[in-house]
């Protein structure tokens, strides 16, 4: 008498059974990937080194009078100019440290990928910026009762367009890092390229009308120095935001989209 086996029947995966990386643990992902780096470590010392540095200066040199919001805008500016490498080099790790298979394969909907990366990015922005207004409470806080300075803990509009800047310098650092997919051609376009422009700015007068709807930084002057912001202020802006975030922006999507990845 022979014994009949009986096998459950194969299942198959069907592609409407697949669930989705919830976006929250792809961010988390994302945001491991800005922080996990001997290179960004090293950033950050940069960072806290040049902030230590300029508060104290700030502290030391003079009456020791310094409103808070002079404080923060110190210690934001560091921020400013290196925290969007971090984005950079989060970003093209994809492509220099080949993580991208891993990535992609984890999530092939890659434009989800990249709206995290956005997101994270400009999350990293805020996180550090309020790093540094802790900071600067402090240091205001030690020149008070230190050099008997007045009291000053007013912020104006110089604190909030410092605000809104650092979250589009993130944004266009994800933007240089996914059009480029080159650590050391992101960084040096993102460094090398305003600051000719910015020169281009002082020496091209004739264009003083025009600089203004095509330079990010001369557009953004009057925000971050706590000036006015009309309509044709802010309408500058966007332009020029759409110019040097919105178009590597969208270039770096295609090239994501359409790219393949490759393991070596």
């Amino acid at each position: 008498m022979t014994a009949v086996q009986q096998s459950a029947p194969a299942t198959r995966t069907r592609k409407h059974d697949l669930r989705p990386v919830p976006f929250t643990r792809l961010a988390a992902y994302e945001w491991r990937k800005q922080l996990d780096t001997r290179a960004v470590r090293w950033l950050f010392v940069t960072i806290a080194v040049i902030t230590a540095g300029v508060l104290a200066v700030t502290g030391l040199v003079g009456d020791g009078n310094v409103s808070f919001e002079a404080f923060v805008t110190n210690t934001s500016t560091p921020l400013a100019m290196l925290l969007p490498i971090v984005a950079i080099l989060a970003t093209t790790a994809e492509w220099s440290q080949r993580t991208g298979l891993t990535t992609f394969t984890l999530e092939p909907r890659r434009l989800r990928v990249v709206w995290a990366k956005l997101v994270t990015a400009v999350g990293s922005g805020l996180a550090f910026f309020l790093v540094a207004v802790a900071i600067a409470a402090i240091a205001h806080l030690a020149v008070i009762t230190f050099r008997d300075a007045d009291a000053d803990w007013g912020l104006g509009a110089m604190t909030a367009g410092m605000v809104l800047m650092l979250a589009i310098w993130m944004m266009q650092g994800v933007a240089f890092g996914l059009a480029l997919q080159s650590t050391p051609g992101a960084i040096v376009v993102y460094l090398v390229v305003p600051t000719i422009v910015g020169g281009l700015t002082a020496l091209v007068q004739s264009w003083q009308d025009v600089w203004p709807w095509l330079d990010l930084q001369t557009a953004s002057m009057p925000l971050i120095t706590g000036g006015s912001m009309g309509g044709e202020q802010w309408a500058q802006l966007a332009v020029t935001t759409a110019i040097w975030v919105g178009l590597p922006l969208l270039v770096g999507v295609l090239r994501v989209q359409r790219g393949e990845i490759k393991t070596a």
